[in-house]
């Protein structure tokens, strides 16, 4: 007969296996094997679902208990978390076509629980960009510089976001000298 397992073990072992599913996804995108780090990521999320203290349960409702969670066990369920949106959001800016909505979907994830995360930052400029929120990517992509000055790939951005500003208000100038002139 198999030992019964307590609520405490049941959540380590949970936070084990989202830990492995998010290392094997790591592995993937180091491979360039996007798609795979993807579905590794998605499965690593899915084995904390329920589990976040800070998110109600629809068991709840029901008079459903959600079993008590340690400090030290809420830190590892958020930090696998965060890096799993981060990461999800850098697979997919490697896969054509590129779903810029999720991208910033997962990043703004990110940056609900970590405002100064630079990857975050970077990944929800770009994304902007290309959704051509072009305030809101210089925003993201001005905050990022200022956690990552010397990163090339912000500063293209940022770059692109403030030529596409410049354009966009120099065509509303000339629209309203064409108005008013």
């Amino acid at each position: 007969m198999a030992a019964k397992v307590s609520p405490k073990e049941a959540m380590d072992l949970r936070l084990q296996e989202a830990q492995r599913f998010k290392e094997d996804g790591n592995h993937c995108y180091k491979e360039g094997r996007f798609r795979h780090a993807v579905s590794r990521y998605h499965r690593a999320l899915l084995q904390l679902r329920g589990m976040d203290p800070s998110v109600p349960s629809p068991l709840q409702a029901f008079g459903g208990e959600r079993p008590p969670v340690t400090t030290e066990q809420e830190k590892a369920l958020h930090s696998i978390q965060l890096d799993c949106y981060n990461n999800l959001a850098a697979c997919l800016l490697h896969m054509e076509p590129v779903n810029y909505e999720r991208v910033k979907e997962y990043s703004l994830k990110v940056l609900e629980k970590q405002p100064a995360n630079a990857k975050a930052l970077y990944r929800a400029g770009v994304a902007s960009y290309y959704l051509r929120d072009y305030d809101r990517a210089q925003h993201y992509l001005l905050a990022a510089i200022g956690r990552q000055p010397k990163d090339a790939n912000v500063k293209r951005y940022l770059q692109l976001t403030e030529s596409q500003l410049s354009s966009y208000h120099e065509k509303e100038k000339q629209l309203y000298m064409g108005m008013f002139g």
